[in-house]
């Protein structure tokens, strides 16, 4: 059983899909681009059945709620903020914090500024944002990789994201994830302003500060199909990481890990936790 809520924080409320007793161990799974919340539908419940409390919310500019219209507000620090003032609406002192592309590299910096708010880590796809650096500096198969995320910076991103029927969002997804949910997170981003709020996570600019490593018991995996991240930056991941640290490689997998292999990534999921 899912169930949709309400968490409200300052910044205004997000929406979530929840599963599991209010007094499970907590959860909480962080979308990435062009996703939401339903990315995870399947861990949620799976986490649920198996005794935790799981959330994943619609992050800023995702939920109507929380949607400012400057690119200045979707900064590192601002998501970072929203996942530590989620986590305060909903009476988590510590949780476990899982993340997905975007939501990856939140979740990486969560870590890095909040280590004693966290129990574990577990990310998909995303690297550490310090092995990542290093790969845009070192790898030029990184760095091609990574054009998109200059080129999406562009202000006519949107109208090509929409045109002839969103073909090019489609095209993203590589026909390699359930079908109703890509012509949901479409109709989502096709709303007045959701789309330019989800590519305001690009435009806002780099964090603050070199990345720190993460001490927090950590778990990253990454898919050997993925198009977005290389194997440079996924086997550099660990040096980032002091405590303790394992890597995981699904095979002929693309970049959509939890929807694609939704049983594989649940299963990996519980293992970090137990």
């Amino acid at each position: 059983m899912i169930d949709h809520i309400s968490i409200e924080t300052e910044a205004g409320s997000f929406d979530a899909i929840a599963s599991g007793p209010e007094d499970g161990r907590p959860v909480l799974l962080l979308h990435g681009f062009p996703e939401a919340a339903i990315e995870w539908e399947h861990q949620v419940a799976v986490l649920g059945v198996n005794g935790f409390r799981a959330v994943a919310p619609d992050q800023r500019g995702y939920s109507p709620g929380v949607r400012p219209e400057q690119a200045g507000e979707y900064t590192v620090t601002h998501l970072v903020g929203d996942v530590i003032a989620m986590a305060d609406s909903l009476g988590w002192d510590t949780f476990d914090l899982v993340g997905h592309d975007w939501g990856g590299a939140v979740a990486w910096w969560t870590a890095i500024e909040h280590p004693g708010r966290l129990r574990t880590l577990t990310v998909f796809s995303t690297p550490h944002p310090g092995a990542l650096k290093t790969a845009l500096q070192t790898d030029e198969e990184q760095a091609m990789r990574s054009q998109y995320m200059r080129d999406w910076r562009e202000r006519s991103t949107e109208k090509r994201m929409l045109d002839n029927n969103a073909h090019a969002i489609k095209q993203m997804f590589e026909w390699r994830i359930r079908p109703s949910h890509v012509e949901e997170y479409i109709q989502r981003l096709s709303e007045p302003g959701a789309l330019t709020a989800a590519l305001n996570w690009y435009r806002a600019g780099k964090p603050h500060g070199a990345a720190d490593k993460v001490s927090v018991k950590t778990m990253y995996v990454w898919s050997t199909e993925d198009v977005a991240f290389g194997s440079f930056a996924a086997f550099e991941t660990e040096k980032w990481c002091t405590g303790p640290y394992r890597f995981e490689m699904v095979e002929d997998i693309s970049h959509w890990i939890p929807e694609e292999a939704p049983e594989v990534a649940s299963s990996l999921i519980l293992e970090n936790l137990t």
